[in-house]
């Protein structure tokens, strides 16, 4: 007895010793703070819905003076917070921070508090992205120790009388609000000022630089999506310390002139896109700032390739697309000596001034000539080209051998062209590759290698035959593979369920044959959301418990709310995938597949059976298609569980009993199809499917009631033998049902998350190129 009570104490200590442990660990970062101040920094935590972060998250953004005790530093980590941020809060009892960052969390519907005037000593102060609304309160200008100023990115309104007495600026960060009026002299002429960004504001007034002895210390200058009125580019032109100058999209009636930038000799980044630039200036060889390296002019409406161009012997990248630019690009652009990053893109380019191998010795990295009209073989690519992109041309011939040659390619993408001949042999080293709708021959090459970078592999709509190449196993990192309206015969490849990533799997339109169930149990792909198969001749039945062990991670979601498939971006460029997905009854194109939601299409082959009860356990899944199969027996009333299904097509098949009533509980289901089989009894009421045409049911002789003409009463009323014979088989289908799923077991309810689409007609990847410190939007 006394043994067992000793063992309780040492268990007792060495719960409390953890517990000790982590608490101590927890509070490191913040071990310098007096207990007051821990006190109220737990009590500014709890004023929010904190669940976004751990006490040890909270506590490693806090710093404390090692003298006072006192909290000089507080940065929240991303998402902590929810809620409103009020006059009182504990936050502003700190009289002592000079760091505070409360960024990309969620005060929506907040304003301001008049009390950041507690906080004088503040130096930096960063409230973007955060959803505040109205005015800035005036008090700000009273937080005279400020260096940066970050309020982008919320509801903001109002003018610019808050930083009038901010002198001490050196960064201020105004972006994405909703700010109006002029830009102040005063706020030109702010002695250290280097930084300034009003982009997407409604700033109309004209730009006012005050005329000062003083030279001004402004070096990045951003004012672009604004409703600039009157002149504002003789003004700029005398802020000569500019090195970063945006004034795209800035709604202008006038031409803008760029020999008006010549005296800005130190200008490195020129952003110019959505304006209309004078034709003069592009067609003379223009005094443009010689140190420019980074110049963008898409959508200008520009009609020929500036002849300027030539005289930047700095230039590193450049984006002329979206303009009326054709005929042949000149061949001198290719000798600039540092240029690396060249956007084409959507013109009307039909060729290349000089040889084939124009293109073989410029520093070109990444080149993107997309939605053009080139013509004829495709040059010979850059020795050191990271990034290639050629769709949606007229090329034809084979695919060079230049594209196994370059070691440093990582996305090629030649879809939407006229190639023949076959694929290249070296796809393993490349990580995204697009050869869609060509016409290329010949079966995939069997030379995938272990630990190849591949991620992307689409060569669907082509002439393709044989079998899927079995050394696609190698490719670890594949995510995307697509190998539609080929003529690849072949069975099913359970094999593939050894890739981790895999996210799409689309065979549809080829010949494949045999049954899709594996010999034992359910289809397992460890990450698979899109699984397309329509259109072969796959055949057998699935098991009850096939969808059991379908579990795809949790969707992470981007600053825009959305995150693609298989996002491959880095600083530069980010590309999507394309697919052609049957969904609400129509073939559409998609690209950027979104990983939310579950898609699957098995229609048109040859299978048969019951539908699985386990169909139940995809809660995520959005489209569903088993049309024109031979599908036997009930609807699974499971289906009830699959809360987020927007379209299911379950036509042309066997199927018998009732519509189950719990499909009219489905609020997001727009498209259903239960055509062509044996239902029979009432359709279920509801918004959802009564609202439905009429061939969405018809083909079923014993089904009534909206949206059909038949009554469910009087006359067309079922007889009592019948009625009963429905009961005796949803007796006999709810007792399969919980034998089924007492056979799974608690735990194996996992979701299904994955991509669906925005259908949107055009594919494809874009560049993107950023100034200094900062993303560019499209």
């Amino acid at each position: 007895m006394m043994c067992e009570s000793r063992l309780r104490f040492h268990s007792l200590l060495f719960l409390y010793c953890v517990i000790f442990a982590s608490s101590f660990f927890l509070m490191i970062n913040a071990l310098a703070c007096s207990h007051d101040q821990i006190q109220a920094l737990l009590q500014f935590k709890n004023e929010f819905d904190s669940h976004g972060c751990n006490q040890s998250d909270y506590f490693n953004g806090v710093l404390c003076d090692n003298t006072t005790g006192l909290v000089t530093k507080l940065q929240l980590p991303i998402g902590c917070f929810t809620g409103i941020l009020k006059q009182n809060s504990s936050l502003f009892r700190f009289h002592h921070l000079r760091f505070l960052n409360l960024s990309h969390n969620n005060f929506t519907s907040s304003s301001l508090p008049f009390e950041f005037n507690n906080l004088k000593t503040l130096e930096v102060l960063s409230l973007s992205s955060n959803g505040f609304i109205g005015q800035v309160p005036s008090s700000f200008s009273n937080l005279t120790f400020l260096t940066h100023l970050d309020l982008s990115h919320n509801e903001l309104t109002g003018s610019f009388q808050l930083v009038q007495n901010l002198t001490k600026l050196f960064i201020l960060d105004l972006s994405y609000n909703h700010f109006s009026g002029n830009i102040p002299s005063s706020l030109l002429a702010t002695p250290f000022l280097s930084r300034l960004d009003l982009r997407g504001n409604h700033l109309t007034g004209p730009v006012e630089v005050p005329n000062s002895s003083s030279p001004s210390s402004l070096e990045h200058l951003f004012l672009g999506r604004n409703h600039f009125q009157g002149q504002i580019l003789e003004p700029i032109s005398k802020l000569k310390t500019l090195k970063d100058l945006d004034l795209s999209f800035l709604n202008i009636s006038y031409a803008i002139d760029l020999r008006l930038f010549s005296s800005l000799k130190y200008l490195l980044n020129l952003e110019l896109s959505g304006n209309v630039l004078s034709a003069t200036s592009l067609s003379s060889d223009s005094d443009i700032p010689p140190k420019l390296y980074r110049l963008m002019m898409k959508n200008c409406n520009i009609r020929e390739v500036p002849k300027f161009l030539k005289t930047l012997k700095n230039l590193e990248r450049l984006d002329i697309s979206n303009n009326r630019l054709k005929g042949k690009v000149p061949g001198w652009l290719w000798s600039l000596p540092r240029l690396s990053i060249v956007n084409l893109s959507n013109n009307s380019f039909n060729g290349f001034d000089g040889s084939e191998d124009i293109l073989r010795n410029s520093s070109v990295t990444m080149l993107d000539f997309s939605l053009n009209a080139f013509t004829g073989s495709l040059p010979i690519l850059p020795l050191l080209i990271k990034l290639f992109s050629a769709w949606n041309n007229s090329f034809t011939g084979d695919i060079p051998l230049s594209v196994c040659n370059r070691g440093s390619l990582e996305v090629l993408d030649l879809s939407y062209n006229n190639f023949s001949g076959s694929v290249p042999q070296c796809l393993s080293k490349v990580r995204m590759v697009n050869l869609r709708k060509n016409n290329l021959q010949g079966t995939l090459p069997d030379t995938f290698y272990t630990d190849s970078l591949l991620q992307t592999l689409d060569v669907g709509y082509n002439e393709l035959s044989g079998n899927l190449p079995r050394s696609l196993v190698n490719c670890s990192f594949l995510k995307f593979l697509s190998v539609e309206h080929n003529n690849i015969k072949d069975m099913f490849p359970f094999w593939l369920k050894v890739l981790p990533d895999l996210q799409v799997l689309n065979l549809r339109s080829n010949s494949f044959y045999g049954p899709i169930s594996p010999p034992q149990g359910s289809l397992a792909f460890p990450e698979l959301r899109i699984l397309e198969i329509s259109d072969n001749s796959f055949t057998g039945s699935l098991s009850p418990d096939y969808f059991v062990n379908w579990s795809a991670s949790t969707s992470k979601i981007n600053r825009d709310g959305q995150l693609y498939m298989g996002d491959y971006k880095n600083a530069l460029y980010q590309y999507f995938y394309t697919l052609d997905l049957q969904y609400k009854g129509l073939y559409m194109e998609h690209e950027k597949v979104l990983t939310f939601y579950v898609a699957i299409d098995l229609s048109a082959n040859g299978i048969g059976g019951k539908i699985p009860e386990s169909i139940g356990l995809l809660t995520a899944l959005i489209a569903l298609n088993l049309s024109n199969n031979a599908f036997t027996g009930q609807i699974p009333m499971s289906f009830a569980n699959v809360t987020e299904l927007e379209s299911l097509d379950l036509s042309g098949n066997k199927l018998s009993g009732k519509v189950p009533q719990e499909l009219g509980t489905l609020s997001f289901l727009a498209f259903i199809n239960v055509s062509h089989n044996q239902l029979k009894g009432e359709i279920p009421k509801g918004t959802q499917i009564t609202g439905q045409p009429v061939s969405s049911f018809e083909g079923n002789a014993g089904l009534c009631g909206l949206p059909l003409e038949e009554s469910c009463f009087g006359t067309n009323t079922p007889p009592i033998q019948w009625k009963r014979q429905e009961e005796d088989e949803e007796e006999e289908e709810v007792l399969n049902r919980k034998a089924v799923l007492i056979g799974y077991g608690p735990g194996l309810l996992f979701g299904l998350a994955i991509g669906h689409v925005i259908a949107l007609y055009k594919p494809k990847w874009l560049v993107k190129i950023f100034g200094p410190n900062r993303l560019r939007n499209h």
